[in-house]
């Protein structure tokens, strides 16, 4: 009779039992919680891959509402670190970097190099106006980012769980993987912990939800200007 009782109650054991109850939801709704929770934090981490318009770049960013630090490397070579406190855009990274974007993405000769030292490891600050600024400013805003991120095409499930970082998760697909997959937290608010992007454009982890950094403007004597100095050396 003891051992009945045994084996009924783990018959009936609730997998959800000590979560926070998002698994028992539909897959649609359990999307939109995650999307509300993301949408409600003050800061995230980012790390991993993004693929667009053919190139490849490995994100390692915090952000925040009001700004956000981090490396960016794009095809496994260039890297740079960017900086974003409001609306001011800054730009850290070597002198074959800068070499590179002179010459439109292409091997810089030494010389080249050479003429860009003066970027070597300086904060070049870039306008607003600039299309780098359009491009660039998208991986250092934190709901512009999320927002990209965060979506998935085709019907949705949920029948899966995982675990990312230690922490078990519900995972919801979009056309059955292949238009993206979100792991979703089972502890505590149900973040997304994990992203894999639809087509097979990138797979990121999201960790460090509403934890507090700080942001501090670069020395002036560290800033290059981008608009002044840079073009005006063009010619």
């Amino acid at each position: 009779m003891g051992l009945t009782v045994v084996l009924a109650a783990c018959g009936n054991t609730d997998p959800d039992a000590g979560t926070n109850g998002v698994g028992k939801l539909s897959a649609r709704k359990i999307e939109k919680k995650a999307r509300a929770a993301a949408e409600k934090a003050d800061s995230v981490k980012l790390s991993g891959k993004v693929v667009s318009k053919g190139q490849t770049y490995s994100l390692n960013v915090r952000l925040k509402r009001d700004g956000a630090m981090g490396k960016v490397s794009v095809n496994g070579g260039s890297t740079f670190w960017l900086l974003r406190i409001g609306k001011e855009l800054y730009l850290k990274a070597d002198a074959r970097f800068w070499a590179r974007q002179e010459k439109g993405g292409k091997q810089p000769s030494k010389s080249d190099v050479q003429a860009a030292s003066k970027l070597d490891d300086k904060y070049v600050k870039v306008p607003s106006g600039d299309p780098a600024y359009r491009q660039l400013s998208g991986f250092a805003d934190m709901q512009v980012l999320l927002d990209g991120l965060l979506v998935m095409n085709g019907k949705r499930d949920s029948d899966e769980r995982g675990e990312v970082g230690g922490v078990s998760t519900v995972r919801v697909r979009g056309g059955g993987g292949s238009g993206g997959i979100v792991d979703v937290s089972l502890a505590g608010t149900p973040y997304p912990l994990r992203i894999e992007r639809a087509g097979g454009a990138g797979t990121l982890r999201l960790d460090d939800w509403n934890k507090a950094f700080e942001l501090e403007a670069p020395p002036k004597q560290q800033v290059v200007d981008y608009g002044k100095e840079i073009v005006a050396d063009k010619g």
